[in-house]
């Protein structure tokens, strides 16, 4: 069977001959054949010549690559990608770490396997598909991660009616099916719930800014703001925070922010759980926090927001900045993919102007390493974060 092709325009190939994995709609000239959304097409030149393989999707990205080396993309080609992903994790040590067994097994592009998430909550594993085409390969992936993780997986749960194009129901794929799951995160303990938690369950690309807030937190004030489930609340009472409060717009996030830390610590420990819009509360505190973590959802869903949505992380950073006392500190986040960590540094930079704060860069903090980016596809790098300090 011919498969069908997607022709690319004369001098628009240099994306894909970068090893770009995107082949936007623009770049092609002419579609050779009926692809329905999820299909394996070939992308070729003006000339006919094959240059990937990858999954057709409508919209501006029309095509995820697969391979820039072969066509055989299907079947023991996806396999063995799987399986790097996971030698690549018991490499780093994942597996074997008693305090954490939460962590991202697979992280699309950054593992050759654009359109797929998948993460590992401690033998459940949460499987989300960003492309029609990856999401028809769940039974065939359920397979591989069985045989491959062996007595470490209990259970597969697929997480993708928010994040497709198409009518799903998330619901578990095989294994011991569970309203919610308690992992580890440095040894503290958090319940995870897939049916209802946002992204696959838990924002797992945070694990080590929040061991460094743990760290800087000793006998401090703490805001936790966006705190959603209180993952950073309960670092920094892990690190000996004097008080920590976490505010967050969702009653049902707070109430399991407070779960989560009557777990951890008991019903006696410094911390309240404030259901409140951010913005409005920041207006409030004037140097009550020693530090303040913002760690907003992504305010720019695509490069048409990015100005309105630059403005949106330019005030509140600057509202932040006007509240910590000096030697206070921020820990400022944005998760927008379509937010470059240059566009960041200098919104970063007018809010501490426009709030006339003396204000330097302590570290830059990233996600971690069980979510790698490929070199050829810098977009991977979605959080952008920085530690900085008022003077």
């Amino acid at each position: 069977m011919i498969r069908p092709r997607l022709v690319i325009g004369r001098g628009k190939e240099k994306a894909l001959l970068r090893r770009h994995p995107w082949v936007f709609s623009g770049a092609v000239a002419r579609t050779d054949g009926h692809p329905a959304e999820g299909d394996v097409v070939d992308v070729v030149d003006a000339e006919g010549r094959w240059m990937a393989a990858g999954h057709y999707q409508s919209g501006t990205i029309i095509c995820k690559v697969l391979s820039f080396d072969t066509p055989n993309v299907e079947g023991e080609y996806i396999e063995e990608l799987v399986k790097s992903a996971i030698v690549y994790r018991r490499r780093m040590g994942f597996f074997d770490n008693k305090a954490t067994n939460v962590f991202r097994l697979v992280h699309a592009e950054g593992d050759g396997l654009p359109g797929l998430v998948c993460d590992y909550y401690g033998g459940l594993l949460v499987m989300q598909a960003h492309s029609v085409g990856m999401h028809r390969l769940f039974n065939q992936l359920t397979e591989v991660f069985r045989r491959s993780l062996g007595n470490d997986i209990k259970a597969v749960f697929d997480k993708s009616s928010a994040t497709l194009p198409m009518a799903t129901v998330d619901g578990y794929l095989w294994g011991e099916e569970r309203g919610s799951w308690t992992v580890l995160e440095n040894g503290i303990a958090i319940e995870v719930n897939p049916f209802e938690g946002q992204k696959t369950g838990f924002f797992i690309d945070q694990r080590d800014n929040r061991a460094l807030l743990s760290t800087l937190a000793g006998g401090c004030r703490v805001l936790n703001c966006f705190g959603y489930t209180g993952g950073f609340s309960l670092a920094a009472l892990k690190g000996g925070a004097t008080q920590v409060d976490t505010v967050d717009i969702s009653k049902k996030a707070i109430a399991l922010a407070n779960s989560n830390v009557e777990t951890n610590f008991g019903s006696d420990v410094n911390h309240r759980g404030i259901v409140a819009d951010v913005m409005q509360y920041l207006d409030t505190i004037d140097n009550h926090y020693d530090i303040i973590v913002l760690d907003p959802p992504a305010f720019v869903k695509s490069h048409h927001q990015l100005q309105q949505g630059l403005k949106g992380y330019r005030s509140i950073n600057q509202r932040a900045l006007q509240r910590l006392p000096v030697g206070g500190l921020l820990m400022t986040f944005s998760c927008s993919q379509a937010v470059s960590a240059d566009d960041f540094r200098t919104t970063l930079f007018t809010a501490a102007a426009n709030a006339h704060r003396n204000v330097r860069i302590v570290k830059v903090l990233p996600h971690a390493a069980d979510h790698p980016v490929s070199i050829f596809h810098p977009e991977g790098e979605y959080l952008k974060g920085l530690l900085l300090q008022v003077e």
